[in-house]
């Protein structure tokens, strides 16, 4: 009995895909870049309770996606592990844990905060219509892809009641839209002739497209990033801030070199976790920005 309940709640959670969740910690961009203001230690607390009801939400969203792509799942080489696509977890009750989800996410949104709840539930929203429909659609698959990576900061702007720069949103959304172009790329090569059975989007994309629309964004998100630095509130009030852009045109340029030497890879989370230099980068950057801004 104990071993089939560990069995279950091993399928649930990376039905959840934790290796997910790196992308929830864009609601703690409103909190880094106004450490030049009081903040009570409650606000650190409301960042943390904000980061895992995303990572609640977002996993609400899986279920139902993979729900859905069960039966598409179960043609692809990796995708045919999955908990609801292998049958380890039925459809049944991953219809009742997505419900679970779905409910805790929404209610401990609302009772965090009315206005998180309301961009919350908009994030959910839209993560289902992408699930459903959005996805299949070319280039605003990854449009709706980087609307979610700017709910998810504007949701931690509302936990703690601050604004940031509309700089850094821009930032954000070049940045999402770069992730998602890459991850559409490793699709395409990693599953060739037969992406388009396995994403009907994937029949209109091709590599040199692609590549394109790759080079367009990291250098649209160098160059907001550096007008940023320069141009926002907070790069005037903390003219240091420009000494943060080493480490963005770094870490851009190696997610690059990874994405050309590992064609095929569909996750950019895998890259983004496995490579200790890039890792090292956005720590390095996260504390440079951290100490400029709280102490200059």
């Amino acid at each position: 009995m104990k071993k089939r309940r560990d069995s279950f709640l091993i399928a649930v959670l990376q039905t959840m895909r934790p290796r997910q969740w790196s992308k929830n910690l864009f609601v703690g961009l409103g909190l880094l870049f106004t450490l030049d203001r009081p903040h009570p230690p409650a606000d650190f607390a409301r960042i943390a309770v904000a980061f895992v009801l995303f990572c609640i939400l977002s996993g609400s969203v899986y279920f139902i996606n993979d729900i859905r792509d069960a039966e598409r799942d179960r043609r692809h080489p990796a995708k045919s592990r999955r908990p609801i696509a292998s049958g380890r977890l039925s459809e049944g009750a991953a219809w009742v844990v997505a419900f679970v989800l779905l409910v805790v996410g929404i209610g401990g949104s609302f009772a965090l905060d009315p206005v998180f709840g309301e961009i919350s539930l908009a994030y959910l929203l839209l993560l289902t219509a992408y699930s459903f429909l959005i996805k299949e659609i070319v280039i605003l698959d990854v449009m709706t892809i980087a609307a979610g990576f700017v709910l998810r900061a504007v949701a931690g702007t509302a936990a703690i009641r601050v604004t940031i720069s509309p700089w850094l949103l821009i930032c954000t959304v070049l940045l999402a839209l770069f992730l998602g172009l890459s991850k559409r790329r490793g699709e395409l090569v990693g599953l060739r002739e037969e992406a388009s059975n396995h994403r009907s989007s994937l029949e209109h994309y091709t590599v040199p497209f692609l590549d394109q629309l790759i080079n367009i964004t990291s250098a649209a998100t160098i160059i907001a990033y550096a007008l940023y630095t320069f141009f926002s509130d907070t790069g005037a009030r903390h003219p240091y801030m420009m000494a943060t852009l080493p480490f963005v045109i770094y870490g851009i340029f190696r997610y690059l070199l990874l994405v050309q030497k590992n064609a095929g890879n569909e996750s950019p989370e895998l890259i983004l976790l496995s490579d200790k230099p890039l890792l090292i980068d956005i720590a390095l950057w996260a504390l440079t920005a951290g100490l400029i801004v709280s102490l200059g």
